[in-house]
């Protein structure tokens, strides 16, 4: 039985948040593919994760015996976020873009998820899991645009997903997503819709892909 972790982070709900739109397309075209499967579903919007404590922090390098009730305590939360991510055979993660960066929620549940010597290290345990980023945005941070240096999202997100615990990643990018609501931005709306929908449908065509490579 396949199944998906499938994270979203945006403050706004339904339609309003691009990047819950677009997951969600990309949501049910793995549903269709896996009707019998298994979505775990995290929306850190409506239900945080604890950030980082100094228990939680050092739980993660004390023996299990030498920890305290508090630590033990702090750490059993971090396992079930890990035991989540080491169980899918994909991730999606809604990851809009908020003041050049991801929310501070999504940051959160990455500081619980990253464990050395476990999920990250010499022998990361979801090394290889395909992750899918909705990396919206209200503006375009792309090579070559007047701000293409403030592109904080994918840039760290690489870094984590990549490069520490080993994840095959994925960027689905809808930009110019506040063209409708700026009036400064209206000229900018035929290019808004044009990547709105070029990521929906990224987001069917890697579902369908990546369902039936968890499948084979």
């Amino acid at each position: 039985m396949a199944t998906l972790l499938h994270i979203d982070s945006s403050v706004f709900s339904g339609e309003a948040s691009a990047s819950r739109s677009v997951a969600g397309v990309f949501r049910q075209a793995w549903e269709d593919q896996h009707p019998g499967g298994k979505v775990i579903y995290r929306d850190l919007a409506a239900s945080p994760v604890p950030h980082i404590t100094a228990d939680s922090h050092a739980a993660g390098f004390a023996a299990p015996d030498a920890r305290t009730p508090e630590q033990a305590a702090a750490f059993s939360q971090r396992v079930c976020l890990i035991e989540e991510l080491e169980q899918a055979d994909a991730v999606l993660v809604g990851a809009p873009m908020y003041n050049y960066t991801i929310s501070s929620t999504l940051k959160a549940w990455l500081d619980n998820v990253i464990l050395f010597g476990r999920t990250a290290g010499e022998a990361p345990s979801a090394k290889g899991t395909p992750v899918t980023v909705i990396a919206s945005r209200g503006g375009s941070y792309a090579p070559g645009t007047p701000r293409a240096g403030s592109e904080y999202v994918q840039n760290y997100l690489e870094a984590i997903f990549g490069e520490m615990l080993g994840m095959e990643l994925d960027f689905i990018v809808p930009e110019l997503t506040m063209a409708p609501h700026n009036p400064a931005m209206a000229e900018l709306v035929p290019l808004y819709e044009a990547s709105r929908d070029r990521s929906i449908e990224l987001a069917g065509a890697r579902a369908k892909e990546l369902a039936l490579r968890a499948s084979a």
